[in-house]
């Protein structure tokens, strides 16, 4: 007597990918409810079992759902908006000051379906998010019928679900008792990435994951500068810094892994990490070339991912599983490494370990989910099919079929696709959505892109304030007898100190953009060795106010902002039109006179050679204010000998444009 099931499939070319790569043609696969029941040749299995549904596969390829191990699923929405750059500027210029103005509950959600749709069409069947609102993420592809590790992201900036990582912390607690012991979704934490974290929040996310015994998805050594950063600030690299705060305690799945050593990578083994190696976006971001072959060969579990799709720019792991083998033969500059039947495990049986979810999905095998994908291999492109190797087979997906020929899609044994027919998904009505919103966003961008202001503010961190100053400045001839004269009673010294100041101004071809000013200011310690480095970022009015009086200007400068990148980075983001450095030696003294706060400044110009100068400078909110401050500065111009000393109006940047 026959058992009787939902599903037989027959006449297939079934790949198992389970342990031994097991494969039967043709072959059926048995389906009850949401799990496989039976593997195995199609004669056998035709007279065992007995289905609602028989479906003749026609020859095609049967075999698991592709696993994604790494994305940014609702970033569907930000796809080609900012291309050709370096993953800072990317990431820190264009990605996160969008995702302030615009990401939302209905944001993800919209993206998130559109990218359940793209992954659905080329055969993926579980995805690894990391992204904000995460449980409007996990709702939209529980919808779209799709199994979906969901990480709610951590970091220390403000987020657009979170004002402070307290908030995300609180957040991610609940979406995990939500949706734990959900059919499809596996709930998770995800810390961004060490960078964007801190010590504290590392902790409190390992121990969150560990209590609710859920994964932790963070980006780990994704490209060299992040790592060489570490070893500069913490002196170890990326994995020992992680496992220092007890990271490696819970579930990781490390995207990215670009650079780490062997000794990482079998510190990563032994707790069982998973690894999620991401081609396109390392190639597109010039990130670099994963060690693979030495993970798989060190035995940790390598799946891939596809990276969110602002960043490769597409969902398609038929091309990622295809570049996965390619780049690691180009990089080892051996044919063999990586081959396609490796490939393929990685995105299917491995990927699924990587996820920590191995044991119900990622192979055609007895009592897994019913997680499964048919592959027609006889267009054009795929013609014709040798059978004397049976690594053909893998081959023949890997190198030379295309995301478009996925005809069927099953998640948990239930259609998501059949005949290349969405079932669960509107796509017309997803991308008339989509078309609306990239509207508002174009103009959100094209906005900002006119004003330098605009994308100083977008970065975020600027002082949205002004500040105006009273400033004298005259050349001097004797830096030493005016140091000594700082010194007379009349005179009140609250703090004296000493940088080194390397400004570099840019220039650019709208004058009333103003000028912007990176400076970093090394300051010097009295054995003469630098105590702390401190930069920022000034966006110094065009115009002066007017003078005040002995030659002493009213300036204004617009908006302070700390200066966390480096002046590459702002060098690519602002594309200033020229630019002009500026080193000096500083010797600076805050002090009282008359009851009014002065800072003077004494400066050694040394490149360009333009020798020494006095500043006066004082902070003022008012006219009379000004007006005061400025004979004042006078007076102190005569205490220290300098009063008929040639007195200079403009600052050094504007005696280098204008000479």
């Amino acid at each position: 007597m026959t058992q009787k099931v939902d599903t037989l499939f027959i006449n297939a070319i079934v790949l198992t990918m389970d342990e031994k790569l097991t494969q039967y043609d043709p072959g059926a696969v048995a389906v009850k409810g949401d799990a496989i029941v039976a593997v195995g040749l199609e004669e056998n299995l035709k007279k065992e079992y007995s289905a609602n549904e028989v479906i003749d596969c026609g020859g095609k390829v049967l075999m698991p759902g592709l696993v994604n191990a790494h994305t940014h699923v609702p970033m569907t929405l930000l796809r080609g908006l900012a291309d050709d750059l370096r993953l800072d500027v990317w990431l820190m210029g264009y990605m996160l000051p969008v995702e302030r103005e615009f990401v939302s509950p209905e944001f993800v959600r919209l993206g998130t379906l559109i990218a359940c749709a793209e992954q659905i069409r080329s055969g993926v069947t579980t995805f690894n998010d990391m992204y904000f609102f995460e449980d409007d993420i996990a709702q939209a592809a529980a919808d779209a019928g799709m199994r979906a590790v969901c990480g709610q992201s951590i970091m220390k900036y403000p987020a657009p679900d979170a004002d402070a990582f307290e908030d995300s912390i609180a957040y991610a607690r609940e979406f995990i008792k939500k949706w734990k012991g959900h059919p499809l979704i596996v709930p998770a934490i995800a810390p961004h990435a060490p960078y964007s974290t801190t010590p504290e929040i590392l902790r409190t996310c390992a121990e969150i994951a560990k209590e609710y015994d859920v994964p932790l998805h963070i980006h780990i050594s994704e490209t060299a500068f992040e790592v060489e950063n570490m070893r500069n600030e913490q002196g170890m690299p990326v994995v020992p810094y992680v496992k220092k705060q007890g990271l490696l305690e819970a579930k990781v799945i490390a995207a990215h892994c670009v650079h780490i050593d062997a000794g990482e990578m079998k510190t990563l083994q032994h707790v069982n990490a998973g690894i999620a190696h991401n081609p396109s976006s390392n190639l597109k971001l010039a990130s670099g070339f994963a060690p693979v072959p030495k993970m798989l060969e060190t035995g940790l579990n390598v799946g891939i991912g596809t990276d969110g799709p602002a960043s490769n720019n597409d969902l398609d792991m038929f091309e990622e599983v295809r570049l996965a083998s390619f780049v690691a033969k180009a990089a080892s500059n051996d044919p063999t490494t990586v081959p396609a039947s490796t490939a393929l495990t990685m995105a299917t049986r491995m990927g699924a370990q990587a996820l920590h979810i191995g044991d119900i999905t990622g192979s055609l095998e007895v009592g897994k989910r019913a997680d499964l994908i048919l592959v027609d291999t006889s267009p054009l492109h795929n013609s014709p099919r040798f059978k004397r190797d049976p690594m053909n087979a893998y081959a023949q997906l890997v190198f030379a079929s295309k995301s478009t020929d996925v005809t069927d899609v099953m998640v948990n044994g239930k259609w998501l696709m059949r005949g290349k027919e969405l079932l669960t998904l509107d796509e017309k009505d997803l991308l008339d959505q989509a078309r609306e919103l990239a509207q508002k966003i174009d103009t959100f961008l094209i906005n900002r892109e006119q004003s330098v202001l605009s994308k100083l503010i977008a970065l975020g961190g600027s002082m949205e304030q002004e500040s105006f100053e009273v400033q004298v400045k005259v050349k001097v001839v004797e830096p030493a007898s005016l140091v000594q004269k700082i010194k007379r009673e009349e005179i009140e010294i609250t703090a004296h100190k000493h940088y080194q100041q390397y400004d570099n101004y840019f220039l650019f071809d709208d004058p009333n953009q103003g000028r912007l000013r990176f400076r970093e200011d090394n300051l010097i310690n009295q054995k003469g060795d630098v105590e702390n480095v401190r930069s920022r970022l000034t966006l110094l009015g065009q115009k002066r106010e007017g003078e005040v009086g002995h030659d002493v200007a009213l300036s204004r400068s617009r908006f302070l902002a700390p200066a966390t990148h480096t002046l590459r980075f702002y060098r690519e983001y602002f594309k200033p039109a020229q630019e002009i450095s500026v080193e000096k030696d500083r010797l600076r003294w805050h002090i009282h006179y008359k009851n009014t706060e002065f800072f003077i400044n004494l400066d050694e110009v040394k490149v360009p050679q333009m020798g020494h100068f006095l500043e006066i400078k004082s902070r003022t909110w008012s006219r009379k204010d000004a007006d005061l401050k400025a004979e004042l500065a006078a007076e102190l111009l005569d205490l220290l000998g300098v009063g008929d000393a040639e007195t200079v109006t403009q600052d050094y940047i504007e005696i280098l444009t204008t000479n």
